[in-house]
């Protein structure tokens, strides 16, 4: 009985161990992959911002062009 105890930690504790590291590991693979997430969405907000600038950009354009348009209308 003594030896079956002794063989179950024996065994027990090497176990113990592979599963603790593999925890490890899925837990830091999960960081890294959390942490490609926030990157992700930092450009695509980033991206965001530079497309709204753009298209106000394009907007003022349009309203600027428009306003000369008239002008030049109106001045005949």
């Amino acid at each position: 009985m003594i030896y079956l105890v002794a063989i179950v930690m024996i065994f027990s504790i090497p176990l113990a161990a592979i599963i603790t590291s593999h925890l490890e590991t899925q837990t830091k693979l999960k960081h890294k992959m959390i942490e490609s997430e926030v990157e992700l969405e930092k450009l695509k907000h980033e991206n965001y911002v530079i497309e709204t600038q753009k298209l106000r950009l394009e907007l003022e354009q349009m309203r600027l062009e428009d306003a000369k348009k008239e002008q030049d209308f109106l001045a005949k």
